[in-house]
């Protein structure tokens, strides 16, 4: 019987301007609806797994549009309750060359889901039923309410057995109160993590960590394996990412499991569309600790999962497996035909 993989987390609408224009230039978006929580749940669902998410809706035409679409991505709608007014929205401008993608977020904070209480969700049922279940920063940035509901699901996960997955996702323009407001929370979902999604500038700004190495990979080396002791954590992985001079991305992934690390290849590739490529990179690391993946073959699975879901248009990564093997083993084909 398929795993059962659940996420915890909020349904956005995504209006995203057309091509690489400026909202200041564009009369049109497209909308379409996601959120790490989706894109998780979506992505295992590509992999074989029974894909879930627990969040509210509202009961409005906007809410059903956002069931459908969630009904076509194949998550399992059991875990959604309905209720409150709003969605959350985000505008999406997409970068070139030297320029950023920039995001631009609204009405977060009224939103059903956002405004929704512990007693909204039946913590209970989805505990028993969780073989995982994926949480992330940016949820925990959100309201009071919202990191209760987290922290009392991943009590009760681990309880009845299962995994839990936090990815860090530090946001800064979602934390008023900046790293001195996220620690204290982010130490509790640490402490309730099996696997964690983080690099080394997480241990150091979130957490306050310090080290006297410089380069990015020296600092990763000395400051993971001392975030797994302290937390107690079975596997810490993340990713360094880059622009390149041709407009080019780079990406190399890293795993961190039984006091051992495990790099993938760098990766360059072009970029269609790089939102969701983080949570493609997490997916693919679940399914090579639920599959028995080597360490090297999971790192380097999620990275090739991170990279295909950059040449695909929307956040949920929709790549199968034997897609991203192919992809691991460097084939480029023409036409499938």
């Amino acid at each position: 019987m398929p795993k059962q993989i659940v996420a915890f987390g909020e349904v956005m609408m995504r209006l995203q301007v057309p091509g690489y224009e400026l909202l200041t230039q564009a009369n049109t978006l497209q909308y379409s609806f996601s959120g790490t929580g989706v894109n998780v749940a979506s992505a295992m669902t590509k992999l074989g797994y029974n894909g879930y998410l627990v969040t509210r809706l509202p009961e409005n035409p906007l809410g059903d549009a956002a069931i459908s679409f969630l009904q076509r991505l194949g998550i399992n709608r059991k875990f959604i309750s309905r209720g409150g007014k709003y969605l959350g929205l985000y505008f999406l401008e997409n970068g070139f060359g030297q320029r950023s993608s920039r995001v631009t977020y609204t009405n977060r904070l009224e939103s059903s889901f956002n405004t929704a209480h512990v007693s909204d969700y039946d913590l209970d049922m989805v505990a028993e039923q969780a073989d995982i279940i994926h949480f992330c920063g940016i949820t925990l940035a959100m309201t009071d309410g919202v990191r209760d509901s987290m922290k009392v699901l991943a009590k009760k996960v681990k309880e009845k057995g299962g995994l839990v997955c936090f990815d860090c996702n530090y946001r800064p323009s979602l934390w008023e109160g900046g790293y001195a407001h996220a620690k204290p929370h982010y130490e509790d979902m640490l402490n309730l993590a099996d696997i964690v999604m983080m690099n080394e500038k997480d241990a150091m700004y979130i957490l306050g960590m310090k080290t006297e190495e410089t380069s990015r990979e020296e600092q990763l080396k000395d400051l993971i394996p001392k975030v797994a002791t302290h937390f107690n954590i079975q596997t810490i992985a993340g990713t360094h990412r880059g622009i390149n001079g041709d407009n080019t991305h780079s990406l190399r992934g890293f795993l961190y499991k039984d006091e051992g690390f495990h790099f993938s290849e760098k990766l360059s590739f072009s970029v269609y569309d790089r939102i969701g490529a983080g949570d493609a990179y997490t997916s693919g690391i679940l399914h090579g600790e639920m599959a028995g993946f080597s360490p090297e073959k999971t790192v380097g699975f999620a990275a090739a999962a991170g990279m295909l879901a950059c040449t695909i248009v929307g956040d949920t990564p929709m790549s199968t497996e034997s897609e991203i093997l192919s992809a691991m083993a460097g084939t480029i084909d023409d036409i499938k035909r």
